[in-house]
């Protein structure tokens, strides 16, 4: 074995190696973090105060918004509800809500296709269903659906609080996989002309793919997607446009309050089946 004079040195080594080491690592950290900050106050924002938060109060995000939305907002008000939400996401705590960039190009396409059915797979806090619902035409219907029954207890009150009765928004609590089968027989869906999907692009592709199946997208039909670039869906990019049964186009967009973080909103326009 070493002397105990050698274990020493090495030990000695080591303590003043340590910093040194550290020391050459700085710069690459401190690189990462400033190309990455935006990313970085994301994470902390949406992960680690969230959660905290939501332990302290023993409320969910969404539920707190509603308090505040109660106490700020005009009852039967849409836009100003809406606005009252992007005030809060700014001020108070990030919604990981739709925003008002994206809710333009959102509120212009339903005006401009004026559907007669819309189908919203993702009703989170009722935010874009408020968008949907204030550009839909006379006689227009929307029916949305959450998997979560907490947060669909949530956007039913917001979406009655704007002013929108069951016969123009109907929120269905449900998972979309088990929802579209039943679509037409159970909700009278014959078609849907326009679709947002909005609930987890992880589903987006295979919720496309269920619509197609139980041919609920009439020829012309328009599906619009969220976060297609962040957190991103490939597969279903790929999908859409490879398969050729879609006109696609990309509206390039930012995160709400975290504009540097560049995402976007996918138009498919759905020629029939093929």
């Amino acid at each position: 074995p070493p002397p105990p004079w050698a274990l020493q040195e090495g030990l000695t080594q080591v303590g003043t190696m340590s910093p040194a080491i550290a020391l050459a690592f700085l710069p690459l950290v401190v690189t990462l973090l400033v190309r990455y900050r935006h990313y970085f106050r994301l994470l902390v924002g949406t992960v680690l105060l969230r959660s905290l938060r939501d332990c302290l109060s023993g409320l969910r995000i969404e539920e707190r918004a509603f308090s505040y939305v109660l106490t700020h907002a005009l009852p039967g008000d849409p836009g100003h509800i809406l606005t009252t939400l992007d005030h809060w996401s700014s001020h108070c705590e990030y919604l990981s809500h739709m925003g008002p960039v994206k809710g333009q190009i959102l509120m212009r396409l339903v005006e401009e296709k004026a559907p007669a059915c819309v189908l919203e797979l993702g009703t989170y806090c009722g935010y874009s269903t408020l968008l949907i619902a204030q550009a839909l035409p006379p006689g227009g219907r929307l029916l949305t659906v959450e998997r979560d029954p907490r947060t669909a207890a949530v956007a039913e009150k917001l979406i009655r609080l704007a002013g929108f009765d069951e016969h123009m928004v109907e929120l269905i609590v449900g998972s979309s996989e088990e929802v579209i089968p039943c679509l037409r027989t159970q909700y009278q869906l014959s078609r849907t002309d326009l679709v947002l999907l909005i609930h987890g692009p992880r589903c987006y592709l295979r919720d496309l793919q269920l619509l197609e199946a139980h041919a609920l997208l009439p020829a012309g039909g328009t599906v619009l997607a969220d976060h297609v670039l962040f957190p991103g869906a490939p597969r279903f990019l790929q999908y859409a446009k490879s398969c050729g049964r879609y006109r696609c186009r990309l509206y390039h967009t930012g995160l709400p309050d975290f504009p540097a973080i560049k995402d976007g909103i996918a138009q498919l326009t759905y020629a029939g089946p093929g």
